[in-house]
């Protein structure tokens, strides 16, 4: 089951892994297979392709990286039985972590996948030998996070054509240039047998089941556990992670380090890619260095022009 036809032009996956219960995952790598392996985790609506930019980066600096679609995201499958809570996703974390040798990975996760990452750590599921979280903490606005509920909750009829589509993009994200060309937009809808375009998720993934303060106690459960190297990256613009959201995390995590991008939003690296991938890579030379040998990053990751805002793939 699917929300439609793919647009012509979207990319393939390069990888497709067998999830938890059977769950096709489609995935993208960037870089040296025998480098550092990062693996990429999305947030709620978003796909793989919101790494793109970060992975080319990382795999150009020598570590591995790997993206891969949610379950009910993008090109992966959706569920059966239509679970989507942290646990069917910390599972599918960890067939992905054994399809790619058991090697002990950086976890990189935004939003949802960052929560997804936590969990793994702090319950033990997965060894990891750093931990990046993108705008997400034990404590998040509950303000924003219905924003997001409410933007990926509208038009279920389907949108009539591509230019509705980017509207309704632009009104969530007005901090940001709408693009002209919108090419991209085939990453994150498909056409239905209606002629309608749907997002690419699966509608239950949206299922008000989940106890959204039962979820926050048992991250920051996960948080008091963490004692490898962690960095937490804040858009200073988001409304999901506050300012006092981050601080504290990082009493809760004294041993973290912090990086606040004042000009981007909670998707970090969709609005300032060019500064979040650079102070990833500085922060991985160090605690995760290539050939184990901690070094500097050479001054190409170091841009001091204003980057791009990322494409509409990387919504919301």
């Amino acid at each position: 089951m699917s929300a439609g036809k793919r647009l012509p032009g979207t990319p393939e996956p390069m990888h497709c892994w067998q999830g938890h219960a059977g769950v096709k995952l489609a995935g993208d790598s960037w870089g040296n297979p025998d480098g550092p392996l990062v693996l990429l985790q999305h947030g709620g609506g978003q796909t793989r392709h919101a790494w793109k930019g970060t992975g080319e980066t990382l795999g150009a600096a020598g570590y591995h990286a790997v993206a891969f679609d949610a379950r009910g995201h993008g090109d992966s499958d959706w569920a059966p039985d239509g679970l989507y809570g942290q646990d069917a996703m910390v599972q599918d974390l960890k067939c992905v972590v054994e399809a790619l040798g058991n090697r002990r990975p950086v976890l990189v996760g935004a939003s949802m996948g960052g929560g997804t990452s936590l969990v793994a750590i702090g319950e033990d599921h997965v060894d990891a030998t750093a931990l990046v979280l993108v705008d997400i903490a034990h404590h998040i606005e509950m303000d924003g996070a219905n924003k997001i509920m409410a933007f990926m909750n509208q038009k279920p009829e389907g949108f009539d054509s591509l230019d509705e589509v980017a509207d309704a993009i632009g009104n969530y994200q007005p901090h940001r240039k709408r693009q002209k060309n919108l090419d991209s937009l085939g990453k994150n809808v498909r056409l239905g047998a209606d002629g309608k375009y749907h997002w690419h998720w699966d509608p239950r993934f949206l299922a008000p089941s989940r106890d959204l303060h039962k979820r926050q106690d048992r991250l920051e459960a996960c948080a008091r556990k963490l004692s490898l190297p962690t960095l937490l990256v804040r858009g200073g613009l988001s409304d999901i992670l506050s300012e006092e959201g981050a601080q504290s995390f990082l009493r809760l995590c004294p041993q973290s380090e912090y990086v606040n991008v004042t000009d981007a939003g909670h998707m970090v690296a969709g609005d300032r890619n060019d500064i979040f991938a650079s102070a990833v890579i500085e922060f991985l030379y160090r605690v995760v260095p290539i050939d184990g040998k901690p070094m500097q990053p050479p001054h190409e990751l170091h841009p001091h022009h204003e980057g791009p805002a990322g494409d509409l793939s990387d919504i919301p």
